[in-house]
């Protein structure tokens, strides 16, 4: 990092997310996607569908025909150095948390590996140490895309945390995580009903605190790795996955997905696809949602069966 960056201090972070979050909105350094939510039900999951408000999609046709600002430095990670008005400061010796410059979910944040890392790097204890800190100062869903074919948009390595809950439609009106329902559906290991590949486990919380730690995350995050299949292979810095795959963690659990396809019928999937959130681009992007069902679709992407 060209500058030292303030560590964040325990029982710090809502606040600090909060005031760079309204300090980047006044600044325009923070440009939220307006999107119009939906709510699909399908197979026992109200999904949450959110599509581009079209004032929205018309304005970055704008910025894409424009071409480049003049102040785009084609660096090879977009997050070194990172933006001063989207960051919040340092998390570890090894990472920074820093607001998703272009987010559709409000406060979305970015966990960032302070050196550059490869994003299909294994994940490794000191990237959980990021992630626990985070979640035990945050009510979130954590995620990471393991590589492109998951949803992953930039090769620097990056785990992310979004608030909960991640629907805006009232309290009482769904569980903070859509796909929650199915993920409960059995007090053990594997008790779930998803019908797409994945591996699911409960976390430990240590008494007196409101999250797991950081060992329990990684030795957890690396049985379930072992139980869809992906292992590390060798690569430059640090072993590599051998396949592409979704990770979501909350306070209580841990979910893996294994991924075949990042497209689906012209949707695009991510980790939130998996948590029951999709986003699509336009009325023509929802409408293929409904016509093939979000259950599909993630089956699919994750490489289920086809009867």
């Amino acid at each position: 990092m060209p500058e030292p960056l303030a560590r964040i201090d325990p029982g710090t972070l809502g606040e600090r997310l909060a005031q760079t979050r309204a300090r980047a909105l006044a600044l325009g350094a923070l440009q939220p996607i307006a999107t119009r939510e939906a709510q699909i039900a399908d197979d026992g999951v109200t999904f949450l569908v959110r599509q581009v408000d079209s004032l929205a999609r018309k304005a970055a046709e704008r910025v894409r025909q424009a071409g480049p600002r003049p102040d785009s430095r084609g660096q090879a990670s977009p997050f070194l150095p990172p933006e001063p008005e989207l960051t919040l400061g340092a998390l570890s010796e090894t990472h920074f948390a820093v607001l998703n410059k272009f987010n559709v979910l409000d406060s979305h944040l970015l966990i960032v590996t302070r050196q550059l890392q490869h994003q299909e790097t294994l994940l490794t204890l000191a990237d959980m140490g990021a992630l626990a800190f985070c979640l035990g100062e945050l009510d979130g869903l954590g995620f990471y895309n393991g590589g492109a074919l998951a949803g992953a948009s930039q090769s620097h390595k990056h785990l992310q945390l979004v608030p909960l809950p991640l629907g805006s439609f009232g309290i009482g009106a769904g569980p903070p995580i859509p796909m929650e329902p199915l993920l409960e559906f059995g007090a053990e290991e594997d008790g779930t009903a998803l019908p797409f590949p994945h591996a699911f486990a409960w976390l430990q919380t240590a008494e007196g605190t409101q999250s797991p730690d950081a060992r329990e995350l990684h030795r957890v995050y690396l049985g379930l790795l072992g139980r869809i299949g992906i292992q590390g292979v060798p690569g430059d810095g640090g072993p590599r996955q051998s396949g592409p795959y979704n990770l979501l963690v909350t306070r209580r659990w841990m979910l893996a997905v294994p991924r075949r396809a990042e497209v689906v019928d012209g949707i695009s999937v991510n980790a939130l696809g998996f948590a029951g959130s999709l986003f699509v681009k336009d009325a023509e992007g929802l409408a293929a949602v409904r016509r093939r069902g979000p259950m599909a679709l993630l089956c699919e992407a994750a490489g289920a069966p086809v009867d």
